[in-house]
């Protein structure tokens, strides 16, 4: 099941059955203030930050089943605001991890650090879903061999490339993963899609085959495209009707459109 709608996130969220959503992941807006074209961003304002999000938060909390999570994402300019008001709705109990989306574009600066990261705020309720995602860990031995080994106390992994053998290790909380170039095959046009290795590792995480995942801030669509590749259903919405034709497109190419 694939559905996506047109319309304000607030009215779709109102129109949801309560505890009716597995996870929910959305990229949101980051109060830039900027008209990006297909959508015109939040001014970086408190007040209107909180007069945007508090309602829409709210919403998402009870749409979310009791085992649910949500990850939301943005950068400096709104986290520390959001990350408190997470903490008001979904309790600071919940909180599980503030994720780091680490990546390389151009650009740099001689006045400042250069900003190369988004945040995701995680939140999960009590027995929640967590499938956890192995990494390489960057400790590589030249004596060690390919293969499982069972220590006693519990078992490595262990994993050969050119260099040499690495061990594998539980996800951290910073993502390395690369920025959409202005050549990748995965461009859509939309200004600020992101990767579908982002997503799909966090859909991976927090949610098991035919779960319900919802994106309230659709954008390019990659959420939805990520959820029919790995057999989750899906619910989202984005006012932009730039965004309801790309996510269109990218789904229904040779199928008859759901869209609504």
């Amino acid at each position: 099941m694939i559905e996506i709608y047109q319309k304000d996130n607030f009215d779709l969220l109102k129109s949801i059955p309560s505890n009716h959503i597995n996870l929910i992941y959305s990229d949101v807006l980051f109060g830039t203030g900027r008209n990006f074209g297909d959508y015109q961003d939040l001014r970086c304002d408190r007040r209107i930050i909180e007069n945007h999000y508090i309602p829409r938060l709210i919403e998402m909390k009870r749409v979310l089943k009791e085992n649910g999570s949500i990850y939301l994402q943005m950068d400096s300019r709104i986290n520390h605001w959001v990350r408190c008001i997470m903490d008001d709705i979904f309790k600071y109990d919940n909180f599980k991890n503030e994720i780091i989306w680490w990546y390389k574009t151009g650009g740099s600066s001689k006045k400042e650090y250069c900003k190369k990261h988004d945040t995701i705020l995680f939140y999960a309720f009590n027995q929640y879903i967590f499938n956890p995602q192995k990494q390489k860990n960057y400790t590589k031995s030249k004596n060690r061999k390919e293969g499982v080994i069972n220590y006693g106390k519990g078992i490595s992994e262990f994993y050969r490339d050119e260099k040499g053998v690495y061990n594998y290790t539980y996800q951290h909380d910073v993502f390395d993963i690369p920025y959409l170039n202005s050549q990748s095959k995965e461009r859509t046009g939309y200004a600020t899609q992101k990767p579908k290795q982002l997503i799909e590792r966090i859909i991976k995480v927090s949610s098991n085959e035919n779960d319900l995942v919802g994106d309230f801030y659709l954008g390019s669509g990659t959420t939805a495209v990520v959820c029919k590749e790995l057999n989750r259903n899906f619910i989202g919405c984005d006012i932009s009707k730039k965004a309801i034709d790309i996510t269109n497109k990218r789904l229904y190419e040779n199928e008859n459109s759901l869209f609504k």
